[in-house]
């Protein structure tokens, strides 16, 4: 799975333990309605978030994760989930598309055709 956005906080690596670290990538999605998604980079992984700055908009693929938990006092059940991320790279931001197009304000209002015919009218080329 894949899911695109721009980044709003990268995080310091975590070590968990002498063999586990973590890094958490916060991302705003650009939809409809933008969500907020904390992903976690394990292991090997988090060295991928070094040449990522905040405000980048990138595209990250991704892993959902759950698992099951039981608490050893009161036996209840609980459920996690997390979202890994194991890539990302940059995508292209809306104002680089557009920098290349005039300014609308620069642009001459269309001119409708001074000189046409009957004859012209009818040549259509179908």
């Amino acid at each position: 799975m894949e899911v695109q956005g721009s980044i709003k906080v990268i995080g310091e690596v975590q070590e968990i333990s002498a063999t586990f670290k973590k890094r958490e990538l916060v991302l705003t999605t650009d939809e409809q309605y933008p969500q907020t998604l904390s992903i976690e980079f394990i292991q090997e992984k988090t060295d991928l978030l070094n040449s990522f700055d905040v405000g980048q908009n990138v595209k990250v693929n991704i892993n959902l994760r759950g698992r099951e938990w039981e608490n050893p006092q009161t036996k209840e059940i609980k459920y996690f989930n997390s979202i890994q991320g194991w890539r990302i790279e940059l995508t292209e931001n809306k104002s680089d598309i557009n920098e290349d197009l005039p300014p609308l304000d620069n642009l001459s209002p269309f001119e409708p055709a001074s000189e046409t015919n009957d004859e012209d009218l009818d040549d259509l080329p179908f």
